[in-house]
């Protein structure tokens, strides 16, 4: 039957004449045989290299928001708020959407900058250089223990992790109160700040390194993920989505990296 609608009419692939297609030659089928196999990349699948493309370009949008936020610390506020706003439609969101995660490493940028600035003024200048050497030097070793395959996630390891989450989430959502409430007014970190026992050493101390532990582990979850995607052939724009989930550990893993060299320093 002809189709009155040019859009269809025109097209042979809506025609209801149908021929049949010519045989190939044992020479044409050797030919396309020997053609070289499209690679991921060629057909919108998701690669190791386009999603290290892709975090790049994050770290380096937030990186150029931290130098706003670092010189008008007071933007910390507005952008802590929308970035946790943009982290959550992003997480709860069916599609990637890579304007969203963008946007999300530009107002994490200015979070970062503002904290780090107070951190500079209360605990010295030197303390930013040195929390970000020992989040790259935490990056790097976690990559390439993962990288080598000396480390896997493994799902009683993840059961771990995630317990000693939700333990850790609520220890700090208690200790949040505790400091807003004027219960604690123990330096700047509240009950982190505590001493335990006579020993001089702040609560923080071995709860922070508990937790850079956490985040490493956390990272190896990210890797393992980003791993998981390119095997099963997802589509190229869910490299977004692994820029995003590492953009968000390596951020908490650089706090809490500042906050215990913040203990450290004795000026609590």
């Amino acid at each position: 039957m002809a189709n009155s609608n040019p859009a269809f009419a025109r097209n042979p692939a809506f025609s209801s004449s149908r021929s049949v297609p010519p045989v190939p030659t044992p020479g044409e089928l050797q030919q396309h045989l020997d053609l070289p196999s499209a690679t991921p990349d060629q057909m919108g699948r998701m690669t190791y290299e386009d999603t290290i493309v892709k975090t790049v370009l994050c770290f380096g949008i937030l990186v150029a928001t931290a130098a706003v936020g670092w010189f008008v610390p007071l933007l910390w506020i507005v952008g802590g708020i929308v970035a946790f706003v943009l982290a959550l439609i992003i997480i709860f969101k069916r599609t990637p959407s890579p304007a969203l995660v963008v946007a999300y490493a530009a107002t994490e940028g200015l979070f970062v900058g503002g904290v780090s600035q107070f951190y500079a003024d209360a605990f010295g200048g030197g303390i930013v250089p040195m929390a970000v050497l020992g989040t790259l030097a935490v990056v790097g070793a976690t990559l390439a223990l993962f990288a080598s395959g000396k480390v896997r996630a493994s799902r009683r390891a993840t059961r771990i992790f995630l317990v000693i989450m939700v333990g850790y989430l609520a220890f700090s959502l208690v200790n949040l109160l505790l400091m807003a409430t004027g219960v604690v007014t123990t330096g700047y970190f509240g009950v982190r700040s505590m001493e335990i026992g006579n020993t001089g050493i702040p609560i923080g101390v071995p709860l922070g390194i508990l937790v850079i532990l956490l985040a490493a582990y956390s990272l190896v979850l990210d890797f393992d993920s980003i791993q998981q995607g390119v095997r099963n052939g997802a589509p190229r724009v869910y490299g977004w989505i692994g820029a995003f989930g590492i953009l968000v550990t390596v951020v908490w893993l650089y706090l809490e990296i500042l906050r215990l060299l913040a203990l450290l320093t004795g000026r609590r």
